[in-house]
Formats: structure tokens, C-alpha cells, sequence
């Protein structure tokens, strides 16, 4: 997720950080750098040419915080109008709904509306559960053009927890209205209603959904949009808008090949929020978006909070605690070493994680492609020592080694190796315990 545009201001930004002091002509090569990122992105030129118009007047304007470099300043800058333009400081995270609600979900055919639709349902149901709460979800749809659609949702649904209701009938408005008859009567918290998309914006589509709206009223008017269409989402968006309207954006895709440009360009454009963004194709690859965070990914400097939330997701609270104590003390076995790297791999490829911390734009694709191998390496050579070779690693003779080696598939070589990080660990383990305060 806005992997080309991070690569690209970090490029630009990381030469002027330590710049003593701001030239006319030093300002006006990295604003020429940040447009050219920008339209590359795929940005429509009079966002970038508001963009860098505000960064002009702001650094002509503004007397800012001595303590500062003034490459330092130059970013900061860059940073605020980052996050003015994704949505500011305080805008509106949707990470709650209010009950009961209808949830309409719009968009074009192949844009991931029906995924989407499963994704919110997993979302509101987890988010229920960290509270200690329950909640009635059902899952509907009325898209009859697209085959199989429907059955597709069924699916989906089942391997959410979310209920499902097929209508009866075949017309999209009557279906409509038994959907929602059957939402009322049932008492339902949330209804997530699917909607039919075209390949293209038509009237037909358009019309469906004014009298499916009127009909329903729904609360939530949700409108999802394919990333990598670039600025024909924008179209799309200021389509639905006019004829249907929405309250909220979400941006799917934004893992795959997308240059972030659509998510930049889409707050200051339509002046309407982007709640969420698909980051994935597993069903709990949804994101919330929060301009701070984005704003900061963007610039390279990561997403430490939402690291943390999806860590907190994905690892249990007492494992999480336990590996920390057996680190601290330094007390730790190769069988721990594995528990270690199989937490790791709960939280996804380590390119996906590495894109929430500072700095990782300087580590290469390929360098963790790398470590990503040789941490499976390292699991399947652990799993192929007995239980007390993984307690005390120092009985390994060469004959245990080739053993091990040979059950896992790999060379003593490489059997060698994972000892020797495993032993750089502990002692790292116990100079930090060391130097802890």
C-alpha cells in the first residue's frame, strides 16, 4: 500500500533531510521531484498543482519551530499537507456503526464489492468481540447479472459467522424489500446489502439503486472502488454521487500495483472520507483509514500503531507476554525460537510487515525475500530436532546434525547457521536486559 509513492518521496525527501539550510533552488528541486512523483502516481495534475501551491505558500508563510533543520522544516511541511489533503488530524475514522443499521455496498463489477461486503462483516464482528459484545449481522445481496454472485456471498458469509438470507424472488427492488422485511422481522443489528455493478457506469444501474435507496433508507451508503483504475475512480465516485450519493469511500486493491494516487487525490476531489481500504485478499485484510498513519507511510516513516493493532489481532495477549518474559531474561529455547517466527508469519510476509516500519523503503525486496526463506528454513530445521535437542542444543554433534539436516531437507550448513543466530539472540537478548533501565 502506497509502496511507489513512499518509494518515491523517500527518494526525494532523504537528500534534503540534512540540509544545513533552504536555497531557492534546493526548495525548487524538491518541489519539482514531488510533482513528478505525484503525476507518476497518477495524481490529475490540478491536485498536484493545489498540492504544491500550499507547500509554496507554507514555506514562504510560515515561521516554524526553530528547533528544526531546515530540511527537517521542508518535510514537516510536506507531512501536514500530506495529511490535509488525505482527510486532516481529526477526520472521522469509521471503526463503529450504529444499530440497527443498513449498510448499502456500491460499485462497479470487478471492483471487490462482494469481498468487501464479507471483509465489513468480519470487521464489525471482531470488533464487537474485543468489546465483549455480540452481533446479529446479515448478509444479503441483489445482484442477479453476475453468476453465481449470490452463491459467492453464501460463502463468504459462512466463513465469517454472518447470517445469510437469500430472497425469493429475482427482481432486484422486490428482492430488496423482502431482504430488508427479513432484516426487520429478525431483528438484526446490521444488514450489509450487495448491490449489482456493471462494467461500466450505466443508467440502468444507476436507477436500480435510487429505488433501492429510496426504498431502504439505508443508513450507510458505502461506495467501493478499485485503486488501480487510477483517476477513473474518481469518475466513478462523482457518478455515484450525483445520481445515488454516499457517505464513505472504500479503495480496494491498494496491495497490489496500485501508485496510491486515487487514495490521494479522492478526499480533496470529492471532499468525502475513505473508511476503509482493502490491503489483501484474506477476509481480515481490511484496513481503517486514518490519514496520520497514511500520511507518515507515505514519508517512510511507518505505521508503528497499526502494527501493533494487527499484532494484537492476530497473537494472542498471553503469547505475546510469554515470549517477551522468556526474551527478557534471555531464557530461551530453540522450540521458543520457533514460536517466535511462527508469531511472525501470523502477521503475513515480512514485505507486508516491513512496510509499517520506518525506514523500510531501504530494505530491498529481495533482502526479505531472502530472510523470508531462511526463517522457513530455520522452522523446518527445528521441527526435525527431537524435543530435547530443541531444549538443549549444545548435545548437536555432527551426527545429530546430519540427521536433522536430512529430515528438514537442508544442508548441516545450514543447521550450523540457525545455531549461530539462535546464540546471537540470547547474547542479544542479555545485552539488552543489560542496558535496560
Amino acid at each position: 500500500m502506497f509502496d511507489f509513492l513512499s518509494e518515491k518521496f523517500s527518494g526525494v525527501l532523504g537528500w534534503l533531510k540534512d540540509k544545513g539550510r533552504l536555497t531557492e533552488d534546493n526548495i525548487e528541486q524538491a518541489e519539482k521531484q514531488v510533482q513528478d512523483a505525484l503525476l507518476q502516481a497518477d495524481v490529475p495534475y490540478k491536485v498536484v498543482k493545489d498540492f504544491l501551491e500550499s507547500i509554496k505558500n507554507e514555506v514562504v508563510g510560515q515561521n516554524i519551530q526553530s528547533e528544526l533543520r531546515p530540511g527537517e522544516r521542508f518535510i514537516k511541511i510536506v507531512h501536514d499537507k500530506l495529511l490535509e489533503f488525505l482527510g486532516g488530524k481529526n477526520a472521522l475514522v469509521l471503526n463503529s456503526f450504529q444499530f440497527p443499521s443498513v449498510i448499502m455496498v456500491m460499485g462497479l463489477q470487478g471492483s471487490g464489492k462482494t469481498t468487501t461486503v464479507a471483509k465489513l462483516a468480519n470487521f464489525i464482528l471482531n470488533q464487537a468481540s474485543k468489546k465483549g459484545k455480540t452481533r446479529r449481522v446479515l448478509l444479503a445481496s441483489v445482484d442477479f447479472y453476475r453468476p453465481a454472485a449470490i452463491d459467492q456471498l453464501k460463502i463468504l458469509a459462512d466463513s465469517v459467522g454472518a447470517d445469510f438470507y437469500r430472497p425469493e424472488v429475482t427482481d432486484p427492488i422486490k428482492a430488496a424489500k423482502q431482504i430488508y422485511d427479513y432484516f426487520k422481522k429478525n431483528a438484526y443489528h446490521i444488514l450489509l446489502l450487495d448491490t449489482a455493478g456493471r462494467l461500466h457506469v450505466d443508467e440502468v444501474m444507476l436507477e436500480e439503486l435510487k429505488q433501492i435507496n429510496k426504498l431502504i433508507s439505508p443508513r450507510y451508503k458505502m461506495l467501493v472502488l478499485d485503486a488501480m483504475t487510477g483517476q477513473e475512480s474518481l469518475s466513478v465516485a462523482r457518478a455515484f454521487e450525483d445520481n445515488i450519493g454516499f457517505n464513505s469511500a472504500v479503495l480496494t486493491k491498494m496491495d497490489s500495483d496500485t501508485r496510491g494516487g486515487a487514495a490521494f487525490a479522492f478526499r480533496y476531489e470529492l471532499k468525502k472520507p475513505i473508511s476503509f481500504v482493502g490491503s489483501g485478499e484474506k477476509i481480515d485484510d481490511l484496513e481503517s483509514f486514518i490519514p496520520e498513519r497514511m500520511a507518515s507511510r507515505i514519508l517512510g516513516m511507518g505505521d508503528i500503531l497499526t502494527l501493533i493493532e494487527k499484532t494484537e489481532a492476530k497473537i494472542d495477549f498471553q503469547d505475546q507476554q510469554d515470549a517477551a518474559k522468556k526474551f527478557m531474561t534471555g531464557r530461551f529455547t530453540l522450540q521458543d525460537f520457533a514460536d517466535q517466527m511462527s508469531m511472525v508469519s501470523k502477521m503475513g510476509s515480512l514485505q507486508k510487515i516491513a512496510k509499517y516500519l520506518p525506514g523500510a523503503g531501504k530494505i530491498s525486496p529481495e533482502m526479505l525475500d531472502k530472510s523470508e526463506k531462511e526463517m522457513k528454513k530455520f522452522k523446518a530445521t527445528i521441527f526435525s530436532m527431537t524435543k530435547k535437542e530443541r531444549i538443549l542444543p549444545q548435545i548437536l554433534d555432527a551426527s545429530r546434525k546430519r540427521r536433522i539436516a536430512k529430515g528438514a531437507g537442508v544442508f548441516v550448513e545450514d543447521v550450523n547457521i540457525l545455531l549461530q543466530k539462535f546464540e546471537q539472540s540470547k547474547q542479544f537478548a542479555k545485552m539488552f536486559k543489560k542496558f535496560k533501565p
